[in-house]
């Protein structure tokens, strides 16, 4: 039987009325929104299906919206088709629905977790003046040796060859756009974000987390989960603690990520939840990947006609 890696999306994939579809055609699904309404005691399915993309895109919002819809594909999945999952990632907050689906935490668990990460490091942003911006078509090389010459500026994200997110202070940043570009960089776009996210400037929501996850209880893993501060494969409950808690202000390898997942056999990907980020992030890290998406009812009936399709010519 083919074997499947799955991958959540993070901050920056919502969308208005995501998830939605889903909830109205999945049980599963459902099941999960309701959950969600429940343990954060406020209506998540309220944000997700009726709210604008400028509520979504507010920290404390976006966060877990993105993770329940997340969870929601991929236990809609899981409630019609038998796929055979080996590896397990997320980009950044998506780390989170990646140690649901691997069996480190129950939704309750991660719900808080998520729901404590995203108050801090809202809280964090209104204390710093903080921003980012992705740079593309510059080598990783010349964007790190860029931030050392700066104040306050360092990498957030390495999404794909040629798609760097710098964060770091707004003024030194905004001041400095100009040096990425004449440096060969094709375009640098400032992001939609509140805060100087994955950097030491929100060092105390990472402080607070660190002695807020110690709280709960975690379980080694079912599969492998490649997480972002080092892009190596993890399975012990205790180790996810403490790298879930450095995450917050750690660089997200996340090109690092996927190409150590193919090191490691995963060729085929699934991509559960809103959007498709990583899909496209994919097709730029390793033209060879085959990655599906799951993020309504139409998309997921396509990928299970993928999923029965290729088990069919397994047998043949």
């Amino acid at each position: 039987m083919k074997k499947y890696a799955l991958i959540f999306p993070g901050q920056g994939a919502q969308k208005a009325g995501m998830g939605k579809d889903l909830y109205e055609n999945s049980p599963a699904a459902k099941k999960v929104f309701d959950t969600a309404n429940e343990v954060l005691n406020r209506s998540i399915t309220d944000l997700c299906f009726n709210s604008s993309d400028e509520e979504l895109t507010k920290t404390i919002n976006s966060q877990p919206c993105i993770l329940t819809v997340s969870i929601a594909a991929y236990e809609a999945l899981k409630e019609r088709c038998n796929v055979d999952i080996a590896w397990s990632a997320g980009h950044s907050l998506g780390e989170y629905s990646a140690l649901y689906a691997a069996g480190v935490v129950d939704l309750e668990t991660v719900l808080q977790l998520i729901e404590k990460r995203a108050s801090l490091m809202n809280m964090a942003a209104e204390e710093t003046n903080g921003s980012m911006a992705a740079v593309l078509g510059l080598d990783n090389e010349t964007v790190i040796s860029l931030t050392k010459q700066m104040n306050n500026v360092y990498v957030a994200n390495y999404n794909s060859p040629g798609q760097v997110v710098i964060t770091g202070d707004k003024e030194e940043i905004n001041n400095n756009l100009d040096k990425f570009k004449t440096a060969g960089a094709k375009r640098v776009i400032p992001l939609a974000v509140s805060g100087a996210f994955h950097s030491p400037l929100i060092k105390k929501a990472e402080i607070e987390f660190s002695e807020f996850v110690n709280h709960f209880d975690f379980n080694n893993s079912n599969i492998p989960v490649y997480t972002n501060v080092d892009a190596q494969a993890e399975t012990n409950g205790e180790r996810f603690k403490e790298k879930l808690s450095k995450q917050i202000c750690s660089s997200v390898l996340w090109t690092q990520t996927i190409n150590n997942m193919v090191n490691d056999g995963a060729m085929d990907f699934i991509e559960a939840g809103p959007g498709k980020v990583l899909s496209g992030l994919n097709k730029k890290i390793n033209s060879e990947l085959i990655t599906l998406n799951i993020f309504d009812n139409e998309s997921l009936n396509n990928v299970i006609t993928e999923l029965t399709n290729d088990k069919e010519k397994e047998l043949v």
